[in-house]
């Protein structure tokens, strides 16, 4: 998964917006588009984005596609995350202790 991709697919308010969605339980896309201000088609478009991103999965049950969260995408986007906060904390970190070593 490249994280540029994801973060380009959570760009969109809908997008984020689903993706809160499916955090609480997979959802059928008929679902998705009764909570959503958008068409169905266009729910069925952003769904697509994200799985492309590798965010969301597909599962056929019966004559409906149910959307979840992706375990594997959302564990890439979260370590990429904590790296991004790591390195910025860190270097944070080591500006502060130089600040600190400086004669007043």
């Amino acid at each position: 998964m490249e994280a540029y991709q994801v973060l380009n697919a959570l760009g969109d308010p809908t997008r984020r917006r689903i993706i809160e969605l499916l955090g609480d339980r997979p959802h059928a896309v008929g679902e998705l588009a009764e909570r959503l201000p958008v068409s169905r088609p266009a729910v069925s478009q952003h769904l697509r984005v994200l799985a492309e991103s590798g965010l969301v999965a597909r599962e056929s049950v019966g004559t409906r596609n149910v959307y979840r969260l992706d375990d594997p995408g959302v564990d890439a986007l979260r370590s990429w995350l904590d790296g991004f906060w790591t390195t910025a904390l860190n270097r944070f970190a080591e500006q502060a202790e130089q600040e600190s070593r400086r004669p007043s």
